[in-house]
């Protein structure tokens, strides 16, 4: 072994289904092992950052637990028919003591898309709490937003799985995909919704494979895509999936690290 930390873990974007995440890091400290390095888009920079902020898995399942949907969708101007994400960023500083990247326990990039620029931004330092809120701020959902006088979104959009930044800090990369490439039935795109989303998809499928050839081990739990974004409720069930997907993978990890 190197003297990089041992694992480092990228976790990507996918609303509710990120809760698998809590489970995947519960998983790896019940076998001994402790990511030294994070980085992670939209649920996954939120997960992320507790974690990097020294809270346990078991601490981050609480935080989901005792999130509230209604109060997390504030309609607020100016952007009419968006909402505002203040409750995120309210409950991140309830549980993360310093808004700050440097102040965490653990490293940690955070994925954002500058709006002006076009660009996807990879932070690691500076102010923490609007970073991870401009990285879960699904576009036309939640409002962007404002960072160094420029409008930002969900870093899903251009990498929904930032593996790059932890290659050169560790010695096993694993990520964690929690937007799986699935075939779809016709009746789920026979609308202009079910269209849409699926686009959507595919779009965040198209950024993850690059990222997914350079990970040294995937996890991809299939049975995800059985829930939508905004499926906080089922958190116990997406919880116990990520368990299972990385204990299942544990033989593969172990080889990895041995090696």
């Amino acid at each position: 072994m190197s003297k990089k930390a041992g694992i480092g873990i990228a976790l990507s974007g996918g609303g509710a289904r990120g809760i698998a995440h809590i489970g995947v890091l519960q998983a790896l400290e019940d076998n001994g092992y402790f990511p030294g390095v994070l980085s992670g888009a939209s649920a996954g920079a939120i997960t992320g950052a507790l974690y990097a902020s020294g809270r346990s898995p078991a601490e981050i399942l609480d935080f989901v637990r005792q999130a509230s949907l209604f109060k997390l969708f504030k309609v607020g101007l100016p952007y009419s028919g968006l909402t505002k994400l203040t409750y995120l960023r309210e409950k991140l500083a309830e549980y993360i003591v310093a808004d700050s990247f440097e102040a965490l326990e653990k490293k940690l990039f955070v994925a954002i898309v500058n709006l002006n620029t076009g660009q996807c931004e990879i932070r690691s330092s500076g102010r923490l709490f609007d970073v991870v809120t401009a990285s879960s701020s699904i576009p036309l959902v939640f409002q962007p937003v404002e960072i160094d006088g420029q409008l930002f979104v969900d870093g899903g959009l251009l990498d929904n799985l930032p593996v790059e930044p932890l290659r050169p800090l560790v010695d096993v990369v694993i990520a964690v995909n929690v937007m799986p490439q699935v075939e779809v039935p016709n009746k789920a795109v026979q609308n202009v919704f079910g269209i849409a989303q699926r686009c959507f998809d595919l779009g965040i499928l198209a950024n993850t494979r690059p990222s997914i050839q350079q990970c040294d081990l995937l996890i991809e739990p299939k049975e995800v895509h059985g829930f939508n974004i905004f499926q906080l409720n089922r958190y116990r069930k997406l919880y116990d999936i990520g368990y299972a997907a990385m204990t299942a993978k544990m033989g593969e990890l172990r080889a990895l690290l041995e090696g």
